[in-house]
């Protein structure tokens, strides 16, 4: 009897699924704190016996931080662990998010510093932040606090669970727009006075542009330059940092670009300066950062 692999990834992916809604409503059924204490336990589980991509986390921190020892590298590999098993905790935890209020109980956000250069212009912006903090739970409480968000996303292989992910992002007004359609529904919303988030710390599949990040020369997404400099919207670093009372502090930068036009040279400028703002918080909070992911896989020789 022929086996049907097309089912055998249907039933695989519908197992994932489950589980994954599982934990969600027994997370949800306990309070934050020991939410948080179980997502260490997770993380620490995984960085200390499954050892998921554990040596390609050390030998990246090696790389960026050659100034720190071996111990140092571990501890703030360990820390790695714990931030993203948190972040995916509280990404369960999205549906709890309900007003304003919550998201200010949350996060330590100036959003009227964003919305006096876009909303109240009656204009769009371009928001940058990164795989940084707890991206996802930054973007659904902006768009609480300030103005329902357009997120530019990549979509999740197991298609069950990028619906039900984008059903949370999209729960509270945000909209979603998958990669392949951030230059045309990107610029149509900043055109229509939406902001437009985008994480700006990804490579570009196509690697046509280099710069230096974290110290090497790789491949930068550009998508977030250009969309600013075509519609001749402001572009904001919004990067979210953990802070000790398990709340996030939101920090806002907006990147100079009065002096560039829409030439590509201006779009690369554009994208090297908000590069270097990404980079300075990851050196600063490292174990904010996910290095689990192979960054420098498109680098140039």
């Amino acid at each position: 009897m022929k086996r049907n692999w097309e089912d055998d990834d249907q039933i695989t992916e519908r197992v994932y699924y489950g589980l994954i809604m599982v934990l969600g409503f027994l997370v949800r059924s306990i309070s934050r704190k020991r939410s948080t204490a179980v997502a260490h336990l997770v993380g620490d589980f995984v960085f200390k016996i499954l050892k998921t991509r554990r040596k390609l986390v050390e030998e990246n921190l090696a790389i960026t931080f050659p100034e720190k020892n071996s111990s140092e590298i571990i501890a703030i590999a360990r820390r790695v662990y714990r931030n993203q098993a948190e972040n995916i905790i509280e990404m369960l935890r999205l549906p709890m998010i309900k007003t304003a209020e919550d998201a200010e109980r949350l996060l330590d956000f100036d959003s009227k510093a964003i919305l006096a250069k876009t909303i109240d212009q009656k204009k769009g912006g371009v928001m940058v932040s990164a795989h940084f903090g707890n991206w996802e739970l930054l973007a659904l409480c902006a768009g609480l606090l300030m103005a329902p968000v357009t997120i530019v996303v990549k979509p999740v292989k197991n298609h069950a669970i990028d619906r039900q992910i984008n059903a949370w992002r999209t729960m509270r007004g945000n909209r979603i727009v998958y990669d392949w359609q951030a230059l045309r529904e990107g610029l149509k919303a900043l055109q229509e006075g939406r902001i437009v988030s985008l994480l700006g710390d990804q490579s570009n599949p196509a690697a046509g542009f280099f710069t230096d990040f974290l110290g090497r020369r790789t491949s930068v997404f550009l998508g977030p330059a250009f969309l600013a400099l075509k519609a001749g919207v402001p572009l904001i670093v919004v990067m979210c940092c953990r802070a000790s009372d398990g709340r996030y502090t939101v920090n806002i930068e907006e990147i100079e670009m009065t002096d560039l036009g829409t030439a590509k040279a201006d779009v690369e400028e554009l994208a090297r300066r908000y590069t270097k703002v990404i980079e300075r918080f990851i050196y600063r909070y490292p174990e904010e950062w996910f290095w689990l992911h192979n960054r420098w896989k498109r680098s140039e020789l």
